[in-house]
């Protein structure tokens, strides 16, 4: 089980959260002007790394909020959990380990 630091509570068991995908994705604009190829691949398309990937995860049952997690998907290693506008922690080499 993983052990998921939220930004707002700290750390929780990851039955307390629920997984919302991968994170800062951009939605498409103008949507009179988006083409439905541009709109399958936004809805649809995902990048599913193996290695260190940038999800959303909601803390369902604590404060209920929405944040991002920078986790390696192979280890399921935590690197960083912050909140939503925030910018995506650098990564560096002695993190990744």
């Amino acid at each position: 089980m993983l052990l998921i630091p939220c930004p707002y509570c700290g750390p929780r068991a990851e039955i307390e959260f629920d997984y919302g995908g991968e994170s800062h994705l951009t939605r498409p604009e103008p949507f009179a002007a988006v083409s439905d190829a541009e709109w399958s691949a936004y809805l649809y398309q995902r990048e599913n790394p193996k290695g260190v990937g940038r999800e959303r995860w909601r803390h369902t049952h604590g404060c209920r909020q929405w944040f991002n997690l920078l986790r390696d998907t192979a280890s399921h290693k935590v690197l960083a959990a912050y909140r939503m506008g925030e910018a995506s922690p650098a990564l560096d080499a002695e993190r990744t380990r």
